[in-house]
């Protein structure tokens, strides 16, 4: 067992009793404060441990990470020292946390330097992302989307049951959550018999996503195996991979989405560790028919991880409108990565890999307005008595995700973005 995952563990430093960020958590993210440079830090409770302080005191000497690594505004740095110096890291700040551990906490002086309330801080963009990868790993959604848009009897397209179909999206637009977005403009085609307009899309959705984060992989012209996948998965962030419906439909034949996705992806804040999702892994769904050899794997590869999806009008209340899982995932992380590079792809650190739309078995569990309201057939009634088809200029969209077993909850905070008029 990871050590930092032991389900007895307790910190000394006082964490809220329904915390995503327990200390067998302990993910990464990017701060400043009006005193602090932006810097690496470690979210526990309320609370941010300081890295670059902490290895300014000492307490991180035996491990592979100069100050640079923490010195910076991202965990770009960090991630090259690759997973096991990343795991090596957890464990020595879970050490160091341990109610049963004085080393720190005794150290008044130095507790006070370290530990910043997370409501002091500005969280930032963790990640510097080179590239963005999109799949379209949800059974469920692939086969809503085809029975609205295609032939119901045939929902599903001839390949998406034997590869993990995806995209290449763009990184420039990906943000942190609390930043807002305007509502994109482009061509739509509203009437099949008249030529296409330009202007604001009508049809703006979430799409509700969890991404992955690599470190560096292997070089142009190398493969990685399912088998060596998790080693080369730094971690995890909610993604809201945002859509213009009314554009997309207009142009993705024959390449595919372009400016109905390119304008906004929004990511959460801390980073959290493979190592951490370990204790709730499960099972991946059947896959029939079998799987081309290069994407066997064994072992439980997907993780038991609930989700929900939130939209809050302007001076409203929030209503919930979505909870789904990501265990529904068809296709798996490894699966993902090992496809993504058998042609030799090579990806690097910080590359962010988004799982696509999560929908689940029921109506409830589904990822998107367009399957909620089904293409605006059934409108989603709002706590205010307003009801929505799809985003509205002043909604936001709160999701949020965390694991939960019998002795310990972890999660991952929430990625919240308010959507603003078309500029």
């Amino acid at each position: 067992m990871i050590q930092a995952n032991n389900p007895d563990l307790e910190s000394w430093v006082k964490v809220p009793k329904e915390t995503d960020f327990p200390i067998q958590n302990l993910p990464l993210g990017v701060f400043k404060t009006d005193q602090l440079e932006p810097r690496v830090g470690v979210r526990i409770g309320d609370s941010i441990l300081d890295l670059k302080t902490l290895h300014v005191l000492g307490y991180l000497d035996n491990l592979p990470f100069s100050i640079e690594s923490f010195d910076t505004d991202s965990l770009n740095l960090l991630m090259k020292k690759g997973k096991i110096a990343a795991r090596r890291l957890r464990d020595r700040i879970s050490e160091l946390l341990n109610k049963e551990n004085n080393e720190l906490q005794n150290n008044n002086h130095h507790v006070q330097q370290v530990l910043i309330d997370v409501a002091a801080a500005d969280v930032l963009m963790p990640i510097e992302i080179g590239d963005y990868t999109d799949f379209y790993s949800s059974r469920e959604h692939a086969t809503n989307v085809g029975t609205m848009f295609r032939d119901p009897n045939n929902a599903l397209l001839p390949n998406w049951l034997h590869i993990p179909v995806g995209y290449h999206g763009r990184s420039s637009s990906v943000i942190p959550s609390g930043q807002n977005i305007h509502r994109p403009k482009g061509q739509t085609k509203p009437n099949e018999d008249q030529g296409p307009v330009f202007g604001p899309s009508k049809m703006i959705d979430f799409e509700l996503e969890m991404a992955f984060v690599t470190f560096d992989g292997k070089p142009l012209g190398d493969s990685i195996t399912t088998e060596e996948a998790e080693d080369y998965i730094f971690g995890m962030v909610l993604f809201n991979d945002w859509s213009a419906r009314d554009i997309q439909k207009w142009e993705y034949v024959p390449l595919g989405p372009f400016l109905a996705k390119n304008f906004a992806s929004s990511i959460s804040s801390w980073v959290v560790s493979l190592d951490a999702l370990q204790p709730f892994s499960v099972d991946t769904p059947n896959q029939d028919p079998e799987v081309l050899d290069y994407l066997k794997f064994e072992g439980k590869k997907s993780y038991d991880i609930h989700l929900q999806v939130a939209i809050t009008p302007e001076r409203a209340t929030e209503t919930i409108v979505a909870n789904s899982n990501f265990k529904y995932m068809y296709w798996n992380m490894a699966q993902q990565l090992a496809h993504h590079t058998v042609n030799g792809c090579n990806v690097r650190g910080g590359d962010l890999l988004g799982s696509g739309t999560i929908s689940g078995p029921t109506p409830d569990s589904y990822g998107s307005m367009l399957e909620l309201a089904w293409k605006g057939t059934k409108p989603i009634p709002m706590a205010d008595g307003t009801e929505r088809k799809f985003i509205q200029d002043g909604d936001t969209v709160t999701m949020r995700g965390f694991c939960k077993n019998e002795k310990v909850r972890i999660g991952f905070g929430e990625v919240a973005s308010k959507l603003l008029p078309s500029k």
